[in-house]
C-alpha cells in the first residue's frame, strides 16, 4: 500500500539525512562496530547537516519545526542503511532526550545546553536504568541530597545508552526524604563531563548494537549545581512518565523500519541466490513466508503511521504507544528471524547485514519497557 504519511519536505529531509549517512556513516560503519564506539565527529557532522534538533526553537539554532515525522523518516532511513549501531546514538539524542530540555529548562538552561545540542557539540544521554531497577521507575535509588546551593549524588546506573560519548546526562535520583513517596520524591538532573565524583564505568560489551556505546556511571559525592535541576525538584517521575509514549513510539519505528529493510534485502537475496536448480525465490515456502511479512508490515506500517500523527497532535495515549512498542518490536524480532532462515547459513554470517539485524534487534523487546510492561499498561487501559 502506498504511504501518504510524509510530504515533499519530509522526503527531501530523509534524502538528505541517506547522503550523509552514505557518505560519513557507512564507509566507516563496520570499523567502529570492531572498536564499539561511534566517534563524536558523528554528531558534529550531523549537527552541522540540520539533523539534529529538528524541533529546538531556531533562536536557539535548532531546525524550528516540532514534527515528529521528521524524526520518524530519519529513523527510517537509519534502518535502511544498516547502520543502527552508530544510528542509535542520534535517534537517542533527538527523540528520547531533547524533549527533556525542551519541555523543562529554563530559559536560563535552554542558553546554556541548546545550541550544543542543535550542533552536535553536547551529546546526550538520559540515565534511570540501575542495576537493582530495570523497568521499575520508582525502584531508583540514586540519591541526591540538598547541600546549600548543590545537589550532592550517590549511586550508580547501568545501561546507558550515550554512555561514554554523553556530555549532559539526564539523570533520574531521589530527592525526598520519606522512602514510602516512591513517586513525588524522584528528581531529574543534568549531570554534565568533567562534575567530580561523576565517572564512567567500561563500555559494555553486548550481544548487539556494537557501535553504540552503552556504559556503567556511578556518583561518588558529585556536586551538581542546583542551576541543573531540570524542572521542579519532586516531579521527575511524572516527567519520565509524561515522555514515555514518544521514547516507545521511537523504538517502534526504528524497529518495524529494520524489519522492512529485512524484508527488502531478503527479497533481493533470494531472487539471486540458487539452490536446486532453481531460484529460492521460486520455492512456494519462500513465497508463503515473505508474503506473510509483507502484510505484517504493512498493517503494522499503518498504525504507527497514525499513532506518529497523534503525537504530533499532543493526543498519543500511554497505551496506545505501548502497543505500537509491543506490536513492532515483536514482529521485528519473528521478521528478522524467518529472513535469516531464508538466508540459510548465509545469514549466520557477519558478513551479511542480516545477521547484524538478529543481533541488534533482541534488545529492543527490554529497552524503553520490556514488552511484559507494556501489556501491563495495555491491561490497565483495558481496566483490568
Amino acid at each position: 500500500m502506498q504511504r501518504k504519511h510524509f510530504d515533499d519536505d519530509h522526503l527531501a529531509f530523509a534524502d538528505a539525512f541517506r547522503a550523509y549517512a552514505d557518505k560519513v556513516v557507512v564507509p566507516n560503519y563496520l570499523d567502529w562496530e570492531r572498536a564499539g564506539l561511534t566517534p563524536r565527529e558523528v554528531f558534529q557532522e550531523a549537527g552541522r547537516g540540520g539533523f539534529l534538533g529538528m524541533a529546538v526553537p531556531e533562536q536557539y539554532g535548532g531546525g524550528g519545526v516540532d514534527d515528529f515525522r521528521f524524526n520518524q523518516a530519519m529513523d527510517e532511513q537509519i534502518a535502511l542503511a544498516g547502520i543502527t549501531g552508530s544510528g542509535l546514538g542520534i535517534t537517542l539524542h533527538n527523540d528520547i532526550c531533547l524533549p527533556y530540555f525542551l519541555a523543562y529548562c529554563t530559559d536560563e538552561q535552554k542558553q546554556r545546553w541548546l545550541p550544543g545540542i542543535a550542533s552536535g557539540e553536547l551529546i546526550t544521554a538520559i540515565a534511570m536504568t540501575e542495576p537493582g531497577a530495570g523497568s521499575d521507575l520508582n525502584g531508583i535509588r540514586t540519591t541526591a541530597r540538598r547541600d546549600g546551593d548543590a545537589y550532592v549524588v550517590n549511586g550508580s546506573k547501568t545501561f546507558i545508552t550515550n554512555g561514554v560519548n554523553a556530555d549532559l546526562v539526564i539523570t533520574a535520583v531521589k530527592t525526598g526524604s520519606d522512602p514510602s513517596d516512591r513517586r513525588r520524591g524522584t528528581s531529574l538532573l543534568i549531570l554534565e563531563r568533567g562534575m567530580p565524583g561523576f565517572d564512567r564505568g567500561r563500555n559494555l560489551d553486548k550481544l548487539g548494537l556494537h557501535s553504540q556505546d552503552t556504559a556503567e556511571l556511578s556518583f561518588t559525592d558529585a556536586r551538581v549545581p542546583v542551576d541543573n535541576l531540570l524542572g521542579e525538584e519532586g516531579e521527575g517521575f511524572r516527567y519520565l512518565t509524561e515522555k514515555l509514549p514518544q521514547e516507545r513510539t521511537s523504538i517502534a519505528i526504528s524497529a518495524l523500519a529494520e524489519a522492512t529493510a529485512a524484508l527488502q534485502e531478503t527479497l533481493q537475496y533470494v531472487k539471486d541466490r540458487k539452490a536446486f536448480g532453481a531460484s529460492v525465490a521460486s520455492f512456494q515456502n519462500t513465497k508463503f513466508v515473505l508474503a506473510e511479512i509483507a502484510t505484517e508490515v504493512d498493517v503494522a506500517q499503518t498504525f504507527l503511521d497514525l499513532c506518529v500523527d497523534r503525537l504530533n497532535a499532543g493526543e498519543l495515549t500511554p497505551a496506545d504507544a505501548s502497543k505500537a512498542k509491543l506490536f513492532c518490536t515483536e514482529l521485528q524480532g519473528r521478521v528478522i528471524d524467518r529472513c535469516l532462515q531464508l538466508h540459510g547459513g548465509y545469514g549466520y554470517m557477519t558478513e551479511y547485514p542480516i545477521s547484524r539485524r538478529y543481533a541488534d534487534a533482541r534488545i529492543t523487546r527490554i529497552y524503553g519497557g520490556t514488552s511484559e510492561i507494556m501489556k501491563s499498561v495495555i491491561s490497565k487501559s483495558l481496566g483490568l
